[in-house]
């Protein structure tokens, strides 16, 4: 490493370990926070430019949403599974094997991303209707998913770049390449879906378009030397194994492929908790749409727009817990437990309070949004409850988050993973299936609240078990 490298990896090292915990969690978190708001946005962006085409066509954008889920399962699996390995090995002072992790995360998700849009253009039809299509949503929604397809290598290797920089506690760095993103990809709509006339095909285009350029900002980062890891195949730990004496844990020995695939392992295995959240959110948009198209395509149609929506002030919370991981990861790999245990808590209360004030506005807004986004009499009589009720129920969510992200990002990936599976998984599936048969379409706009505050509920016992035995001085 240059002499400069050394004094700027040594005052990251001091502001990450030393900087007042109120004011990192923020410096981090309001740009992440940020940055999310802009990528849900333009999602919610898409679906009024498509809502003005019709209500089937409006369907389509919720019906596609499962497969965007599953591209970001799997772009923040490798983000935050060498995310959460680098943070722990920056604050131990291992730069090396930190730009190991970066640069296996980075190719390897790259060539899964591929093979995923190799597979899904190849059976769109099928995989069109397995996300719970009907006859009528489905040629719409297989122009639109041909673009997400397509933009599938940007869109994952988009999320490891972003949720590495995160990581190494430069947010605002990732803040500027999402937030370009977005912003072009609600001008690209306007021009193509409203300019040129283009349609639902218009929206992809406009998306695709702005995930390349997005994740093309993104990588110049990396490529300026603007951050402590790389993505470089000379890291690559089969191609050149570490020299002796670098690794303190031994993993010198472990040269070749062997080392290659305990990183690539390692990266799995802590990012499962992130493919577990995103890869059940497809899951659960598969199964709700299905029960939600026997109310025909305004029940689709409304529950997309209240997802998207609801998804726009979720990330809120989620954002602020994103920017307490760099800071829980980092401390903890330097044993500063103190401070792992202060960011928690203040993230917890944080979150908490700029939540509530955006789902009160949420709830409070509910018909205007509805009527924005599909000015629908059937949509709106289905979306405005429902979303009513989900901002409330999302008051509860920061615990659930908080200990999501703490526990990943200190390496605890089994009670992470079972923390990812509650929401939109272990309490959400079975729910909407039992309260769509007993009540109806209403089951359906409830369960996802009910979903939420049971998933915090059951967060608490596990958060207060980890504190009680986590150090109360640093070592």
């Amino acid at each position: 490493m240059t002499r400069t490298g050394k004094r700027e990896y040594s005052s990251q090292y001091e502001k990450m370990t030393c900087q007042p915990i109120p004011s990192l969690i923020l410096e981090l978190g309001l740009p992440t926070t940020l940055s999310m708001m802009v990528t849900n946005l333009y999602n919610v962006v898409d679906t009024w430019f498509v809502g003005q085409i019709n209500t089937s066509a409006s369907g389509a954008t919720g019906v596609v949403f499962g497969m965007m889920s599953i591209l970001q399962a799997v772009g923040f699996m490798f983000g935050h599974g060498s995310g959460s390995n680098i943070a722990r090995l920056l604050g131990a002072k291992r730069l090396r094997r930190a730009r190991q992790f970066s640069s296996a995360a980075f190719f390897v998700s790259l060539a899964c991303s591929m093979l995923i849009a190799a597979l899904g253009l190849t059976f769109l039809e099928p995989l069109c209707r397995l996300l719970g299509s009907t006859e009528t949503i489905l040629p719409y929604a297989k122009t639109y998913a041909v673009f997400i397809l397509l933009a599938a290598p940007a869109m994952v290797t988009g999320c490891v770049m972003n949720n590495i920089l995160r990581y190494e506690g430069r947010a605002a760095f990732a803040m500027i390449g999402l937030v370009s993103g977005g912003v072009l990809n609600i001008f690209g709509d306007a021009v193509l879906m409203k300019g040129l006339n283009m349609g639902i095909a218009g929206a992809g285009l406009s998306t695709m378009i702005s995930q390349y350029i997005s994740s093309a900002i993104l990588l110049s980062m990396y490529l300026r030397r603007k951050t402590q890891t790389v993505f470089s195949l000379r890291y690559l730990p089969f191609l050149k194994p570490p020299a002796a004496g670098t690794e303190p844990d031994g993993e010198a020995d472990r040269a070749g492929w062997r080392l290659f695939f305990a990183t690539t392992g390692s990266i799995l295995l802590t990012g499962l908790p992130s493919l577990t959240r995103q890869g059940l959110s497809s899951v659960s948009t598969m199964i709700l749409n299905a029960r939600a198209k026997i109310f025909g395509d305004a029940a689709i149609a409304a529950m997309s727009i209240v997802a998207r929506v609801t998804n726009l002030l979720f990330c809120v919370g989620l954002g602020i817990g994103q920017g307490y991981q760099p800071v829980s990861g980092y401390n903890y790999g330097a044993k500063k437990y103190s401070r792992v245990r202060s960011g928690f808590f203040f993230t917890l209360g944080f979150g908490t309070v700029l939540i509530s004030l955006f789902a009160a506005a949420g709830a409070l807004l509910a018909p205007a949004v509805s009527t924005l986004m599909r000015d629908d009499p059937a949509v709106i009589a289905i979306a405005v409850p429902a979303m009513r009720v989900q901002c409330a129920a999302l008051v509860s969510m920061p615990m659930s988050v908080c200990a999501n992200m703490m526990f990943q990002s200190i390496g605890l990936s089994g009670r992470a993973t079972l923390m990812s599976s509650l929401r939109s998984g272990a309490c959400f599936i079975p729910l909407v299936l039992v309260l769509s048969r007993v009540w109806g379409l209403p089951g359906i706009m409830y369960s996802q609240p009910i979903s939420d505050v049971l998933s915090a509920l059951i967060a608490v016992p596990f958060v207060i078990h980890f504190f009680r035995r986590l150090p109360r001085e640093d070592t």
